[in-house]
């Protein structure tokens, strides 16, 4: 069947999977995914939803670079919010809410309609390596596919075993087998690996809920989308709405606890800490009498709704009698128990920044394997390990990104530099340079980059281009072009902001915290500009930040210059750290398992001293 060796064979179609599947053949490599069911391709395995804190950014980026993310959730969205728009646009955060099925099909789609891209539906049990080199793999049926590359990008299926109060039955999700047979050769090759435990909530009959119950969550008025492309807004939105548990509720849940398979000892791992199980949130927080639930559609005309909120592993018959006394849930009906699902990873300080391992070369890991949790951190490693592998193959330079260009460099650094032990979720917060990474400017930051690799095509470039350009020139025409002050005063008093008894240039007003871009195009002057100029929505938004938070970018950049000069200090490809008797036991350890490539890596693993790296700086000669 597989007479011919592949460029890039990728296996697992989840997010991580099929953007790495996209990226290598985009690029130009021959690519095989292999998936034990195609039918779930860009699966959403949890919550109908992509985006969200931080999570928005990167879909903005992975969009930035060619990756198809965003072009899929704009095409299957059925709400979207922008986040934190009371907050500095540092903080703004788009998130949609996606039709689960429709979701899945797009992503099918556009990998079959992607030159190079190849499908096969089987397990995959093992791979093949000659000395320290990957070369293929095997499957169940025992069929050798060769390929130049390998991205494993196996989600929860790694000997996944699904819990459900005290029942247990192996499975990488509800309803599929896990997989077996690739830890066990991993191990033997001497990656050490480590379990971790997700979990998902109940799916229940919406027409079995009263909404009039509920508190309505509308989308925004004027709902923007995630791809910079030209893809379709939303021109109608299905509502969500929400409820809150109760001191009843908690009640019966704890009345399961014996039977918990969190609690009474039969799961061992850990579980993400920002999104913990209903059962988790009351042990807890004891003191808290109600937490909020999240009721979200699954789709524009199915009936399915996810309660997000509720995930559990109670028996079912607890899960069901606690969620019948939450409001509005009272006559619910069930189509399936909430479950937790404990899995394999390998601790990911055992890779390179380019997703490569350290001990196998041309095997790459991304997504969950790597001790993630996310849909939007799997596709944005899945991304970053496709293009690598096609690069390595073509022995091009490797493509990585530095953690004042994207979230998704944070995200790596943080994985490769500092390891994991529960499942990591990306925040703003783990961002030094929040201000420079906005979803906003995703674009400008990285499709440059994108089109340099290969990935991002001429037509994504000329309209990041045309934003830029435009953008430039809307910032300069408010810092020459001054206000008069009979028509700018009636806005400032509207806004309980001093006014102003002389002309001055429009920057300077427009700088202040209350004054809004639409405030600024009631000017006549603005206004005609717009219009003269065919400025869109995007140039607007882009203008505002540049001009508000114009000081604090440049500071931020400063720190980032500042901070890049450590950044390219190399380390020497196997330096002996041993030799280094200054350096404190723990920091040689350290530094021995981890294998920093630059300075500035080394200073942020954790145990690694300020004073190791002024030893380290002396040796280097610098």
């Amino acid at each position: 069947m597989f007479d011919k060796e592949y460029d890039v064979i990728v296996v697992g179609g989840g997010h991580a999977g099929a953007e790495a599947t996209a990226a290598a053949a985009n690029m130009g490599s021959k690519t095989l995914l292999i998936t034990m069911n195609l039918q779930t391709i860009g699966q959403m395995s949890c919550n109908p939803a992509m985006g969200g804190i931080a999570k928005g950014q990167i879909v903005r980026e992975i969009d930035a670079l060619g990756g198809y993310s965003g072009v899929v959730t704009d095409k299957s969205a059925i709400q979207f919010k922008m986040l934190n728009k009371s907050k500095g646009p540092a903080m703004w955060s788009p998130r949609a809410q996606n039709d689960r099925m429709r979701f899945a099909e797009e992503w099918r789609l556009a990998l079959e309609n992607t030159p190079n891209a190849d499908f096969y539906q089987e397990m995959v049990s093992g791979l093949l390596v000659e000395g320290d080199k990957v070369v293929g793999v095997r499957t169940s049926l025992g069929i050798d596919v060769r390929a130049k590359a390998v991205v494993l990008t196996n989600g929860t299926f790694l000997n996944g075993l699904i819990h459900i109060g005290e029942k247990q039955f192996g499975g990488g999700r509800a309803g599929e087998k896990a997989a077996t047979g690739i830890t066990e050769q991993l191990v033997d090759f001497g990656f050490e690996s480590g379990r971790m435990k997700t979990g998902t909530p109940p799916r229940v009959d919406g027409r079995s809920l009263d909404y009039s119950k509920m508190i309505l969550q509308p989308g925004d008025v004027k709902p923007e989308k995630f791809s910079y492309l030209q893809t379709p807004k939303l021109k109608e939105q299905r509502d969500c709405h929400m409820t809150h548990t109760s001191a009843l509720v908690h009640d019966l849940l704890r009345e399961g606890f014996d039977r918990s398979p969190m609690f009474n000892g039969r799961i061992k791992s850990i579980g993400p800490r920002y999104c913990p199980s209903i059962e988790d949130k009351i042990n807890r927080f004891a003191d808290k009498n109600s937490h909020q639930i999240f009721v979200e559609p699954e789709g524009w005309h199915t009936v399915e709704v996810y309660v997000n909120g509720f995930s559990t592993s109670l028996p079912e018959d607890v899960q069901y009698k606690a969620l019948k006394s939450v409001v509005g849930f009272e006559n619910v009906k069930f189509f399936r128990p909430g479950y937790a699902i404990e899995y394999d990873y390998f601790p990911p300080t055992q890779l390179k920044h380019t997703l490569e391992t350290k001990l196998v070369s041309n095997l790459y890991f991304a997504g969950q394997i790597n001790g993630t949790t996310g849909y939007e951190e799997a596709a944005s490693q899945g991304l970053m390990a496709g293009i690598n592998a096609h690069l390595k193959i073509n022995e091009k330079e490797a493509f990585t990104l530095k953690r004042d260009e994207a979230y998704i460099g944070v995200l790596i650094d943080d994985l490769i530099t500092k390891g994991t032990e529960e499942p990591y979720r990306m925040f703003t917060s783990r961002a030094e340079y929040r201000t420079l990474l906005r979803q906003d400017n995703a674009d400008l930051r990285l499709t440059p980059k994108g089109y340099e690799i290969g990935l991002a095509k001429e037509e994504r470039l000329k309209r990041m281009e045309e934003k830029q350009r435009n953008s430039d020139k809307f910032v300069d025409f408010f810092k020459n072009t001054s206000y008069n002050p009979e028509e700018i005063n009636p806005i400032l008093e509207e806004v309980s902001s001093s006014p102003v008894k002389q002309s001055d240039k429009m920057f300077k007003v427009f700088s202040r915290p209350s004054v809004t871009m639409d405030h600024m195009l009631r000017l006549n002057a603005v206004s005609n500009f717009v219009e003269e100029h065919s400025l869109d929505t995007e140039v607007l938004e882009q203008a505002e930040v540049q001009v508000k938070y114009s000081g604090y970018i440049a500071k931020e950049k400063n720190n980032a210059d500042k901070l890049l000069r450590l950044e390219n200090i190399k380390i020497p490809d196997g330096f002996d750290y041993r030799k280094l008797k200054s350096l404190s036991y723990e920091a040689r350890e350290k530094l021995e398992a981890i294998r920093p490539v630059t300075i500035s890596q080394a200073s942020r693993i954790s145990g690694v001293s300020p004073s190791d790296i002024s030893v380290l700086l002396v040796f280097l000669g610098r």
